[in-house]
C-alpha cells in the first residue's frame, strides 16, 4: 500500500487532494451554499465512492483546498457527468474560477506526507 491509500470499510481507499479559487468577496457565499448542500449532491458523491470530504479556505489567497477519499478513480470520475453534478457546477460558476463548461478550475495536488 502506498502513501496515497489506506484500508477503508469496503477495501482500498485513495485520497485525492486539489485546489480551486474563489472570486473576491465570495467566501461567505461559498460556505453558505455548502452548508445547504443538496441531498441529491450528497447522494451522488457517496454513490460514486466519495467519503470523508473536506474543503478548506486560505482567506489570504482565496484558494480552496479539497481532500476526499474515493473507492475507485473511474467511478469517481463518472460522477462529473451526472445531471446533478452539472447542475451544481452551474450553480457555483458565479462565485469561483471555472472552465467553459462551468466545471471548477482544479489543480490536483501531490501527496508528499501522510501520518495516520
Amino acid at each position: 500500500m502506498d502513501g496515497k491509500q489506506r484500508l477503508g470499510k469496503r477495501g482500498m481507499m485513495m485520497r485525492k487532494a486539489f485546489r480551486m479559487k474563489l472570486f473576491p468577496g465570495m467566501e461567505g457565499e461559498y460556505e453558505r451554499r455548502h452548508k445547504l448542500l443538496w441531498p441529491e449532491m450528497k447522494e451522488m458523491i457517496h454513490r460514486h465512492g466519495g467519503k470523508n470530504y473536506s474543503i478548506f479556505l486560505d482567506k489570504e489567497t482565496l484558494t480552496l483546498f479539497g481532500m476526499i477519499e474515493i473507492e475507485d478513480e473511474a467511478l469517481w470520475n463518472a460522477g462529473a457527468d451526472t445531471q446533478i453534478n452539472r447542475k451544481w457546477w452551474d450553480y457555483m460558476a458565479d462565485i469561483m474560477e471555472c472552465n467553459p463548461d462551468n466545471s471548477p478550475v482544479t489543480v490536483d495536488l501531490t501527496e508528499v506526507f501522510h501520518l495516520d
